[in-house]
């Protein structure tokens, strides 16, 4: 189990060393709050992102999605993880969960995308 725990905590600071160097103000927020410590990161129940997001949105997620609450509407969401149950629960409603690292390749324009702390 002690090795899973160093790869991920590796996996985060590389994430967060890469959003950092980035010229873009947005993801060097994300960067800001994914630097916070464990106890402190964001963690957003399905609830909320059924009350803010809109049809097609990207929310994007420093942090965890808990499986709290339902959703209705196909969104993308990108977050450093996800729990089972929410992960379920997105792609029921016709969405997709990526990772950040892959939110921030992919996202050009961040018109369309939302982020919930």
């Amino acid at each position: 189990m002690r090795k899973n725990v160093n790869i991920e905590h590796e996996r985060l600071l590389s994430l967060i060393d890469k959003l950092s160097k980035t010229n873009r103000p947005f993801w060097k927020r994300i960067a800001e709050l994914l630097a916070k410590p464990r106890r402190q990161r964001v963690e957003v129940n399905l609830n909320k992102i059924e009350k803010y997001a809109k049809d097609g949105t990207t929310v994007i997620v420093p942090g965890k999605v808990l499986g709290k609450g339902q959703l209705t509407k196909p969104v993308i969401v990108a977050a450093f993880a996800f729990s089972a149950a929410a992960k379920k629960e997105i792609e029921n409603a016709g969405g997709k969960c990526i990772s950040i690292e892959q939110a921030h390749k992919e996202l050009k324009e961040l018109k369309d995308s939302l982020l919930l702390i």
